[in-house]
């Protein structure tokens, strides 16, 4: 099973920039375990979410030499089978940051080139209505 969760914004600082869309939505910022590198505003089952990024480059739209960037987080119920359809459908893996007790993420490109993640965090619960955040 599979469920979007993030919409994943980058940026230089997560917490200035959750302040602004917190205020412009009326939402509040989440609280979160690392406020240095990370963010999130939540919207029903979908997390408006910041990221910093070292050396970051403001995209300039419609300027394509600096593209927007963004990625997709998909929580999963377990990442093999997951990542074995993906791969399937033409994503690539680019990069796995599982830990020994099965947590963590991989990213992967999709067939164009923009980024995602099969995510697994520990403390998930999967319901019939999708997945219960432990925080």
């Amino acid at each position: 099973m599979l469920q979007l969760t993030d919409f994943i914004i980058d940026c230089p600082d997560p917490m200035k920039l959750a302040a602004f869309y917190a205020a412009v939505t009326g939402r509040p910022i989440k609280n979160s375990h690392d406020k240095d590198n990370w963010a999130g505003i939540a919207f029903g089952e979908i997390e408006l979410a910041f990221q910093r990024v070292d050396n970051y480059r403001a995209p300039r739209w419609p300027d394509s030499e600096h593209p927007k960037q963004f990625h997709l987080d998909f929580e999963v119920d377990e990442i093999e089978p997951e990542q074995r359809r993906v791969v399937e459908l033409g994503a690539t893996l680019q990069k796995d940051i599982i830990g020994p007790e099965g947590y963590g993420w991989r990213v992967y490109t999709d067939p164009i080139g923009h980024p995602f993640c099969l995510c697994r965090n520990k403390g998930v619960t999967w319901t019939d209505k999708g997945v219960v955040f432990p925080y």
